[in-house]
């Protein structure tokens, strides 16, 4: 099997690409990035600092399924502008290309809250990401709506950090779908899916992928 993966050098995409080029059943991961990656023998990475330059490249890349864990916050994107070209252009441009070459499965990294009829700029994109994705025609869709991602990140957001912070103290007595979700449980949920290709549309949420 060939995965194409998206948002590799983030914390949940990092945690996915070291579990897909160690499983067996994937023979080749071609990971997209807009600085290079380490070497690995069954890697391909393609590197441009403006991804959207690298669609037309799909078509040759021949992937059976696609794993997209591409994410930004408004804050770190700059502008809502910007946010949505990270979330939702460059997913879509992606899906649909690999699809048009072939592809029959994919999963997805959404967000707790993700629904196209939200008032909050954040939620409605993750729906509308949701939604289009799904009018592709995948055979296998898996759609992951985690809450707070725990792991270790390459940047230190206070904020964020806080609220694990106490959402790891309360944990025990917290409802499951409000509990932390560490980035390397999404990770193997993620390629496990790919893997699988069971058909249909699968959503798992926040209480599955809790600690």
């Amino acid at each position: 099997m060939r995965v194409l993966l998206l948002g590799a050098t983030g914390l949940v995409g990092s945690n996915a690409l070291e579990r897909a080029l160690a499983h067996p059943s994937i023979s080749a991961v071609i990971a997209p990035t807009r600085k290079a990656l380490p070497h690995s023998e069954k890697l391909t990475n393609p590197v441009s600092p403006q991804l959207e330059l690298l669609l037309p490249e799909v078509v040759t890349w021949e992937v059976d399924a696609v794993i997209c864990a591409m994410g930004t916050t408004i804050g770190k994107a700059g502008s809502e502008e910007a946010f949505r070209r990270v979330d939702y252009v460059l997913p879509l441009g992606f899906a649909r290309l690999a699809h048009e070459r072939g592809a029959e499965t994919f999963a997805l990294v959404s967000a707790i809250g993700a629904s196209v009829r939200s008032h909050f700029f954040y939620a409605k994109t993750k729906g509308e990401v949701e939604r289009d994705i799904q009018r592709i025609g995948f055979k296998s869709l898996t759609v992951l709506r985690p809450s707070m991602i725990d792991g270790k990140r390459d940047e230190f957001r206070f904020a964020e950090s806080v609220v694990l912070g106490l959402s790891h103290f309360l944990g025990p007595i917290l409802p499951r779908r409000f509990r932390v979700n560490p980035a390397s449980k999404i990770a193997d949920v993620l390629v496990n899916a790919v893997v699988a290709s069971e058909p249909g549309r699968h959503f798992l949420y926040s209480d599955s992928l809790a600690e």
